[in-house]
């Protein structure tokens, strides 16, 4: 599930008509004390709209996280004002009215407001770790140094390792869509019906693979343009995206109902970018698949980093149960069936990690050896859970998240030395998930909060 900030949506907009400048308005966004003028309605019977106002005051704390707060009458009492007689007619205030369309007009502002602070917040966070995206970067160069067998397990390694460490520390604009106890319990049922349908069509000589990796691709677009944004920004830090702008013709503001001709620069690029990779997955390349297997992966990895920021486990027996039941779920499709198998060999599209497969005196069925995307993912959301917990736990001896990520990289190692071992496919989840689960309940007996960590809930977003 992939949820999409207005920015997204607008983007996608503007491509349906047509236009080449493809991005949404951004507004501007000043991390220094401002003062905000709000306003309240009500409608009276008489179909007048009296707006009464509040003045908000914007702080920075030292995490530069905005903070507001009230420092005038509440919306009652000013109402009352506006029924009790009042003997002074000079000072009298006419009441102001606000029509929906100035109202409609100030949310859209606070939203765009919103998501610049968000979007700054992620520029942040993508700065502080900038190692770990270079790192992720230079591992992209490997298959020029060679495709023995070492070197994709130090590709996968890495990549894995690196996005859940990164994707569990990522800032997000919006709060993501919460997993319940009950999604949680069924979700084994639910990808094996998906994953058992594929098969079955597939033996039938339905073959939607087609189909299928053009829904991954768009999808895949608009997650690079998502993701692409804070790296963007760090790539080039003195241009001034907050304000920079693209005009667009008035038809697109029209349609869009933007306040302005105008969109922003930083999203038209990443845009750009996430249509010419999709542009290249399907181009005709020499050699095919083995000549873009990169791209491929750079689009996954996008998916995987904009699922983990998505997506949330909301507390640790939700995550408990998740990683449970796809626990028995990997084992049964990999050790019990062939489907997995054929799946993953047969449906091509950018839901896995590739790497070119050493040369072999036999001839392979597959020229890659494969990490499933939902082998990053899952377990991911679990580690970025994690970093909540260090949140609200606050432990003194160690830190859950880093346990977590440490547990992730000790359970990849042990399903590649499985695979060495045995030379056959490994369901990753069957050593991902008890060293997950196992060592962060470790980490809790040590930190005394055994029960605090097995108790721990995600508070929503009002509550906080």
């Amino acid at each position: 599930t992939i949820t999409m900030t207005t920015r997204s949506i607008l983007v996608l907009s503007a491509t349906a008509i047509g236009i080449g400048a493809l991005l949404t308005p951004s507004c501007a966004f000043t991390p220094t004390p401002k003062r905000r003028h709000i306003v309240s309605t009500h409608q009276h019977d008489d179909g007048r709209i009296v707006r009464s106002s509040v003045t908000k005051l914007k702080m920075s704390d030292d995490n530069g996280t905005a903070k507001k707060m009230d420092d005038t009458t509440n919306f009652f009492s000013s109402l009352m004002e506006n029924f009790l007689p009042n003997n002074n007619e000079s000072n009298e205030v006419e009441p102001v009215i606000e029509t929906e369309e100035q109202k409609l007009k100030r949310l859209r502002m606070e939203r765009l407001a919103e998501i610049e602070m968000g979007e700054v917040r992620r520029q942040q966070r993508v700065s502080e770790d900038k190692l770990g995206y270079l790192f992720l970067f230079a591992l992209q160069l490997l298959p020029l140094l060679g495709t023995d067998r070492i070197e994709s397990l130090i590709y996968f390694f890495g990549v894995a390792v690196t996005t859940v460490y990164l994707g569990g520390r990522q800032e997000v604009v919006d709060a993501p869509e919460k997993i319940s106890k009950n999604n949680a319990l069924y979700a084994p049922i639910g990808a094996s019906l998906a994953i058992g349908g594929l098969y079955l069509l597939l033996k039938v000589g339905i073959d939607i693979t087609s189909l299928y990796a053009i829904m991954v691709t768009l999808f895949g677009a608009l997650a690079v343009s998502d993701i692409g944004i804070p790296i963007l920004r760090n790539v080039f830090p003195n241009v001034d995206f907050a304000n920079a702008e693209v005009p667009v013709p008035q038809m697109v503001a029209d349609k869009l109902d933007l306040d302005k001709p105008a969109l922003p620069l930083d999203g038209l690029v990443t845009l750009g970018l996430g249509v010419l990779c999709t542009a290249v997955y399907w181009a005709p390349v020499a050699g095919g698949m083995e000549g873009k297997f990169l791209i491929s992966n750079a689009i996954a990895w996008a998916l995987g980093m904009v699922s983990l920021g998505a997506i949330s486990l909301g507390s640790f027996q939700t995550g408990a149960i998740l990683l449970a039941g796809l626990f028995c779920y990997d084992i049964f499709w990999v050790f019990g069936t062939d489907v997995m198998m054929t799946v993953a060999t047969k449906v091509e599209a950018p839901v896995k990690f590739l790497y070119t497969a050493p040369p072999s005196d036999t001839p392979r069925a597959y020229p890659f050896s494969v990490l499933g995307l939902g082998d990053v993912v899952i377990p991911g959301l679990f580690v970025r859970l994690m970093s909540k917990v260090d949140q609200v736990l606050q432990p003194k001896n160690l830190s859950y998240f880093n346990v977590a990520t440490g547990a992730y990289a000790a359970g990849l190692s042990a399903c590649f030395i499985a695979n060495e071992v045995f030379h056959n496919g490994q369901p990753a989840l069957l050593y991902l998930d008890p060293s997950l689960v196992g060592g962060t309940l470790a980490c809790a007996a040590v930190n005394n909060q055994v029960s605090d960590l097995w108790d721990f809930s995600e508070a929503d977003e009002d509550e906080e």
